[in-house]
């Protein structure tokens, strides 16, 4: 049984959600949306977990882990799957340093008040904390840095799923070889992150108690974001689906046999309802 559909699934599904802390924390931040300040640390948190779950199903479909270092020692510029590789381990990085800096004061926090935790605790807040006391400079310098990785983090975490796209587009696959998977992608990554994060904040809001801090208002402003992104998404589709069944390749036309009334059917079509419109 080949399973490499099953770790390229798992791969672009989690890339894909974790563009949910770019959309929340870093666009709606540059954009000055003040409601999204009680999810944002959710968002940001959801970015770095998905990453460090998808990023490792290429070492899995590898099936030998230290053929990495090939990668990076004989890896070619040429190869889609070398950007991958620099393009998530920059995402990782960038999205680490993202979360971590609006956390300062909050582990400074922790430095002061958590006295009685172990000797180990401690010194990881401590260490972490940097030195922050609160003062003016100190938080006009953290604001300064947040808003430069805000900046910095979007056009990484959309080169990450457009170099994703490529990967599958730059084959001869009938279906997949196809100059609309970049945005597609992209599209598709931001409307299942604002999935995610819709059903973390249901949950967290649910067993915690948080109707107070995740209000109706956060959860409508989130669905119309949903909404936007789900038609944007059906017009990709769309553009996709209808410029092979009008083109005459014979190949295409195999694939939308297949898709439309052939094997693949019940799932294609289970797609189009529960990812188009139920959503919407």
């Amino acid at each position: 049984i080949n399973f490499w559909g099953i770790y390229m699934t798992n791969f672009v599904f989690f890339i894909g959600i974790s563009h949910a802390g770019t959309l929340i924390s870093a666009i709606l931040r540059v954009t000055g949306a003040e409601w999204r300040r009680p999810i944002t640390r959710m968002a940001e948190a959801i970015t770095v977990f998905a990453l460090l779950i998808g990023g490792p199903m290429i070492l899995i479909d590898m099936g030998r882990p230290d053929r990495i270092f090939n990668l990076l020692e004989y890896g070619r510029l040429q190869s889609p799957i070398l950007w991958d590789l620099i393009s998530i381990a920059t995402y990782i990085s960038g999205s680490l340093i993202y979360l971590y800096l609006p956390m300062i004061p909050d582990l400074a926090e922790c430095r002061d008040r958590l006295t009685d935790v172990p000797a180990w605790k401690r010194f990881i807040y401590r260490t972490l904390a940097l030195g922050w006391h609160g003062g003016a400079e100190q938080k006009r310098n953290l604001e300064r840095g947040v808003a430069i990785m805000a900046v910095l983090i979007i056009p990484v975490a959309i080169s990450v799923h457009t170099v994703v796209s490529w990967i599958f587009g730059m084959t001869l696959r009938p279906g997949w070889h196809s100059t609309i998977f970049g945005p597609y992608f992209v599209v598709g990554a931001i409307f299942s992150g604002i999935a995610a994060i819709l059903i973390a904040m249901a949950i967290f809001r649910r067993v915690y108690h948080l109707e107070a801090y995740l209000t109706e208002r956060h959860f409508r402003n989130l669905g119309l974001l949903l909404l936007v992104m789900d038609i944007v998404y059906i017009y990709f589709t769309l553009s996709e689906y209808i410029t092979m069944a009008y083109g005459n390749e014979v190949a295409d036309q195999q694939v939308m046999q297949l898709l439309f009334v052939g094997d693949f059917a019940p799932v294609f079509w289970a797609m189009i309802l529960g990812g188009f419109v139920l959503p919407g």
